[in-house]
């Protein structure tokens, strides 16, 4: 993946070095021994800076996640992804997964493209270390999506954001002029039994405005599918599934405490946007948009 890499202290090209990457002002980052690339300390502040660290996912929510997605709950969304990217991108094109977590989802998509290569950026170090072996044609680096993404611009023929934070000039700059952005948020319904049952965070009734404001100015959307299924869980998978996400962070939902309704309901909105012409050109890494 490093050719479709940039320094992201002075954005120029990254080229290999002794278990590191390097620009040729000498910037170096340094390679994990998890196989991940350390990018997001070039960003300001070092790596903990921006504001979507403070909400790194921690090895607990990581372990939650891994478990949960690894028994297919969530497979009906991996394969729309999947079935959506084989009709946007091309089979040997680039896929960027921003704030991609474990990768789970590229993963998915990159076996329908099967001469494609993907990248994950997160700013979560155990997220990373997953992903760098999520599939053997993905790539993973630590990035603050808030902060920019250190990547070439037009390097990229798709674009995947599954609940994760919007940065709209930075995707249209990492986009080619014919590329996709394919973005998944939480239908109204999403979990709303365990939301019923234990007064989880409530879907936000903005969430689509926000969305369109994210993008306002970069991207015209183009498509819009809904997606809703019912998930049979046992006691340990709804504690799972709590734990995996941003209700993690907030004491009223400890994870030890999670219900077990049965049935619980997955929905969600998976929209499709095209660049729009002429616009964001040039755009740097400050102008970020909301998760």
């Amino acid at each position: 993946m490093l050719p479709a890499l940039r320094c992201p202290v002075c954005g120029a090209g990254l080229g290999p070095a002794e278990r590191a990457a390097r620009c040729p002002a000498g910037h170096s980052f340094d390679l994990a021994r998890q196989g991940y690339l350390g990018l997001a300390g070039g960003q300001g502040g070092g790596a903990g800076a921006g504001a979507g660290a403070a909400n790194a996912d921690s090895a607990a929510m990581v372990e939650a996640r891994s478990a949960f997605l690894g028994a297919g709950h969530y497979a009906p969304l991996t394969s729309a992804l999947a079935r959506l990217a084989g009709q946007l991108a091309p089979p040997d094109g680039l896929s960027l997964d921003a704030g991609g977590g474990t990768g789970h989802h590229l993963a998915g998509v990159l076996d329908a493209l099967p001469g494609a290569v993907g990248l994950t950026l997160d700013v979560s170090r155990f997220a990373l270390r997953r992903a760098a072996r999520a599939h053997p044609r993905m790539g993973a680096a630590s990035a603050d999506v808030w902060r920019g993404l250190p990547v070439r611009t037009g390097a990229f023929n798709l674009l995947l954001n599954v609940f994760a934070p919007r940065n709209g000039a930075e995707f249209h700059r990492a986009l080619t002029p014919g590329g996709a952005l394919l973005v998944v948020t939480p239908g109204p319904e999403h979990l709303s039994e365990l939301r019923a049952a234990r007064g989880l965070l409530a879907v936000d009734p903005a969430k689509e405005k926000r969305l369109r404001h994210a993008l306002a100015g970069h991207f015209v959307q183009e498509a819009e599918e809904r997606l809703t299924f019912g998930l049979r869980l046992t006691a340990d998978e709804a504690r799972d599934l709590v734990a995996m996400g941003p209700n993690a962070h907030h004491r009223a939902t400890d994870p030890g405490e999670a219900p077990h309704p049965g049935t619980v309901t997955a929905s969600f909105r998976l929209t499709v946007h095209r660049p729009r012409a002429g616009a964001g050109a040039g755009a740097g890494a400050g102008a970020a948009g909301a998760r």
